[in-house]
């Protein structure tokens, strides 16, 4: 007789836990089985939700190593789901174990078979029928929707498996900001109207502490690091040629061009602009004056704050909503309808998609609804800011705006040594952590595709491209530029290419445009999302009591401040160390592992530069960037 210990972590998701009958059968290779055996404790609730159990089982069969199992539950029970993520079988004579990632929903009455790592291309998994069935359930699980036209795909409804592992982690995010914004203006900011814009400084250290920008927000230099290490800095390229629409002279920049001419400027790569031309149309003006940092000095300021007004809507609705969270949940949607959860990009790109589906369909609702934070605090609301995600959206091609390094080329900031833009540190974090995880994919995708034949002969991949590929009128996610032919998948470089992107875009990319939103947002006149009158129309003198009298009421800054300041926390583990492990083959767990030290090396050299230069930037520490768009 041989005894066996087998350990089951149920999984920590909402309704994980089991009261059904749970059986299970050892096999191994040569298909030697035991009997089957209930799992059960006397006295114990067992298979209760994020618990460990340990059941001990003895059987005439001797299995030295168990390389199979067999997993059967009922429906017996007032809760009968469960939700399994590992099951750790050991021969406890001779001490050999095995561990059998499961991750999954078990459907009652059926028999599921589970191989030792769990990790399979589709043309290798002794199980076929069971993969393919599996999939088929999930084709009706995750469904497109098109929620409003010109948008990406979205979930039609948000299946079990991407709810909040704790839902009450947004509960109580929600509870939090219900309460401080029913607190009365009058309470935290007092009841009279500001007489200066210092005294408006003084509310911030009796509530979320202050915005880095707080005492520089009126600087050039902020202004200028604002196109560079805040929120958004998709939009600064390198100047070559002055725009004729543009409507500058020579002789009106020559005094800010430091001796040079502007052709000499130009050609010494120190001159950049920036075009928020997609705004065109959606309640802007047109025809007004050009205004420099020698007009009258609050009235510069003024400039300043109507173009940040303009800037941060692209912030929000193309860089932020759009161009992360919107295009990125059509990839993750698609990944579960063609990939098995035991295929090896699907738990590649796992980690990197945790919560986005949840985070988008809680969100989205409560950011855009009729009445809700965009109505209130930005100028445009939610049908300008859902026009512009379209427009935004409508740009967007993901081997250009998707790839970073061909995204800095196309605006001529591409660079390694430091000689455009020194300081744009932004750029070289994200450079820094891109190498790392391009590295990464490269071999973890080689580990699985040592040839191209096995990435042509994978069915799931190969249909994995098709779906992003086809229009949405064809129930695909319409992706344009796709860095592959025709939605097929021909070379094992192009998908390194394209799973790089996705990794990319859902860590570093969001936390850039995300995690400096307080520092940004929080002052509320360095960052504007909603200004009183029209724009300055001539260079007439302006005076502080204009700057305030252009500021909407403080109820409308006290809700920018606290949804920015709560959409700035981080509230989940850092890239690489994941919230839920999908990968237990020891070859790929080594690739894990050297991808975390990886960022602790990019770590370690930003922590460097950062102890050397006034203004540091630390938005992209590894140790700051979540694995997901999980806020």
């Amino acid at each position: 007789m041989t005894t066996y210990e087998i350990k089951v972590k149920t999984g920590d998701r909402f309704g994980a836990g089991t009261d059904a009958n749970v059986e299970i059968v050892l096999l191994d290779g040569s298909k030697k089985q035991t009997k089957p055996a209930y799992l059960d404790n006397w006295f114990r609730n067992d298979f209760e939700r994020n618990q460990l159990d340990v059941f001990t089982i003895v059987d005439e069969t001797d299995i030295p190593e168990v390389t199979e199992i067999k997993l059967k539950r009922d429906q017996t029970g007032l809760f009968s789901d469960w939700f399994v993520d590992t099951i750790e079988v050991t021969n406890v004579t001779n001490g050999v174990s095995s561990l059998f990632p499961i991750l999954r929903w078990i459907r009652p009455d059926v028999d599921i078979h589970f191989t030792i790592y769990d990790t399979f291309l589709p043309q290798y998994d002794p199980r076929p029928e069971q993969r393919n069935s599996e999939i088929k359930e999930k084709l009706m699980l995750y469904e497109y929707q098109v929620k409003r036209p010109g948008l990406p795909v979205q979930i039609k409804n948000l299946p079990d498996d991407e709810q909040f592992s704790d839902s009450h982690m947004w509960d109580l995010l929600t509870r939090k900001y219900t309460i401080m914004a029913g607190k009365t203006v009058e309470m935290i900011f007092g009841q009279t109207a500001w007489e200066t814009l210092e005294d408006m400084k003084s509310v911030f250290s009796n509530i979320f502490g202050n915005p880095l920008d707080m005492d520089v927000w009126h600087t050039d230099e902020n202004f200028g690091c604002q196109r560079l290490n805040r929120v958004n800095s998709n939009l600064i390229r390198l100047c070559t040629s002055i725009p004729d629409k543009f409507g500058v002279t020579e002789s009106m920049i020559a005094p800010f061009l430091e001796g040079f001419t502007l052709s000499e400027a130009i050609a010494n790569n120190r001159v950049f602009i920036t075009d928020l031309e997609i705004l065109e149309g959606i309640d802007c003006q047109k025809g007004l004056h050009v205004f420099l940092p020698n007009d009258p000095p609050y009235t510069w300021i003024a400039a300043k704050m109507w173009y940040n007004l303009a800037d941060c809507h692209y912030h929000q609705g193309v860089a932020h909503l759009g161009c992360t969270h919107l295009i990125m949940e059509g990839f993750w949607i698609a990944a579960n309808r063609c990939l098995s959860p035991s295929h090896p990009v699907y738990k590649l790109l796992g980690p990197h998609c945790y919560a986005l589906l949840a985070v988008n369909t809680r969100g989205f609702d409560a950011l855009l609804r009729p009445g809700g934070y965009v109505d209130k605090t930005m100028a445009l609301g939610s049908d300008g800011l859902s026009e512009l995600m379209v427009r935004g959206i409508g740009q967007w091609r993901m081997n250009m705006e998707g790839d970073y390094l061909e995204f800095l080329k196309q605006r001529g900031v591409y660079c390694r040594d430091g000689s455009i833009l020194p300081t744009f540190y932004q750029r070289d974090d994200s450079l820094a952590i891109y190498d790392v995880i391009r590295s990464y994919v490269t071999d973890y995708v080689s580990l699985y595709y040592d040839t191209s034949e096995k990435l042509l002969n994978d069915a799931e991949i190969q249909n994995f491209g098709q779906e992003l590929f086809k229009p949405k009128s064809e129930n695909g996610c319409g992706i344009l530029g796709l860095p592959f032919e025709n939605g097929r998948f021909t070379s094992v470089d192009e998908l390194v290419v394209f799973l790089t992107s996705m990794i990319f875009t859902s860590s570093v990319v969001h936390a850039a445009v995300n995690f400096a939103q307080y520092d940004t947002y929080g002052y509320f006149p360095n960052y504007p999302p909603m200004l009183k009158g029209p724009p300055p129309k001539n260079k007439n003198p302006l005076e502080e009591k204009d700057i305030l009298n252009i500021l909407p009421d403080k109820s409308v800054i006290l809700e920018s401040m606290l949804i920015t300041k709560i959409l700035s926390g981080r509230s989940v583990n850092s890239i690489g160390d994941f919230e839920m492990t999908y990968t237990y083959d020891p070859a790929a767990a080594q690739i894990i592992d050297k991808f975390r030290e990886d960022l602790k090396s990019v770590s370690r050299k930003i922590h460097q530069r950062n102890d050397k230069v006034e203004n540091k930037y630390d938005y992209l520490l590894p140790e700051g960037v979540p694995n997901s768009i999980s806020v």
